[in-house]
């Protein structure tokens, strides 16, 4: 009979960090991008594996964690549906035991977040969110290493979110009590983001209407396309819905004179934002898409390796 083995460590929101293991994790991805340039060979998970399964479609997530596993010596797996038997109907939970006693952990790119849940509760290994209907935990680790590069430290300064009350605005949320920051969300009636994850957040957060009201004075804007994947039948009415909510200059013109401008991508320049803000020099998306790996491998160093 198997020895029952030490829980696994998940990261399935913002929320299973420590706003003292948040902060440290941000250090290390600098640290690590620093090393990385700087050509320095470091293989901490040298013979570990990675699977990484694919509901949705993704370009920064598989080839940030993909690179992120080879740069560290180990190995990634990609696993879409049509490949493995999860996609013929499989149990969940008979994935999870099986996958987690061949590899080292396991990243999921879904639907629905309860089919992170259900994984995780029945692996060994650590399950973390590529991405789902609720949260995308590793887009934020990025963002926000992006602003501590060029901003310092978020705490205490003012986060305005416009447009859709999406997954990504839901991990926003999360991350304003865990890296101390005020977050004002400005979206149109009936997209609001998840009301659970809102009240959790408690004073850190703040719905409004308009988004020049959201914007005023904010230190950092931040949107996402209108129609996120799986929403395509619903993208006459959202653009609609959204017209009022495009980042543009004379919305950035609200904002404070050093404010920066993010966006997870892919995005649709003319609709969700201006190309003159994208493409404008307060916008910081490149560097925001390539911390990404940095922060990632931070991260699996962190669910992986035992403290020092």
């Amino acid at each position: 009979m198997d020895k029952p083995s030490p829980a696994p460590r998940h990261l399935l929101t913002l929320l299973d960090l420590s706003p003292e293991e948040a902060r440290a994790l941000l250090a290390r991805a600098i640290e690590l991008k620093a090393m990385l340039r700087a050509g320095v060979d470091y293989r901490p998970l040298r013979h570990r594996t990675l699977a990484m399964i694919f509901e949705k479609a993704s370009t920064r997530t598989r080839v940030s964690f993909e690179t992120g596993m080879v740069q560290f010596g180990g190995h990634a797996l990609f696993l879409s549906p049509r490949d493995t038997q999860l996609g013929r109907g499989e149990p969940i939970e008979d994935n999870a035991r099986v996958l987690s006693r061949m590899v080292d952990a396991v990243m999921i790119r879904t639907f629905s977040h309860e089919t992170l849940e259900r994984f995780a509760a029945h692996s060994r290994v650590p399950v973390i969110n590529g991405l789902s209907d609720m949260a995308h935990p590793c887009q934020l680790l990025a963002d926000m290493q992006t602003y501590l590069e060029h901003r310092g430290d978020i705490r205490g300064r003012r986060v305005a979110w416009i447009g859709d009350g999406n997954n990504v605005c839901n991990s926003y949320i999360n991350a304003a009590p865990v890296f101390d920051y005020q977050l004002v969300i400005a979206c149109p009636e009936g997209f609001e983001p998840n009301a659970t994850v809102l009240a959790a957040a408690g004073a850190h957060c703040q719905v409004v209407r308009d988004p020049r009201e959201a914007a005023a004075g904010a230190d950092l804007i931040v949107t996402d396309v209108w129609a996120s994947m799986g929403q395509e039948e619903e993208q006459r009415a959202r653009a609609i819905a959204f017209a009022d909510y495009q980042v543009n200059e004379a919305l950035m013109a609200e904002a404070a004179p050093d404010a920066l401008f993010m966006h997870c991508l892919p995005a649709h320049r003319g609709e969700e934002v201006s190309a003159a803000v994208i493409d404008g020099p307060q916008s910081v998306v490149w560097d925001e898409a390539e911390n990404r790996l940095h922060a990632q491998k931070a991260l699996l160093e962190l669910l992986l390796l035992p403290p020092a």
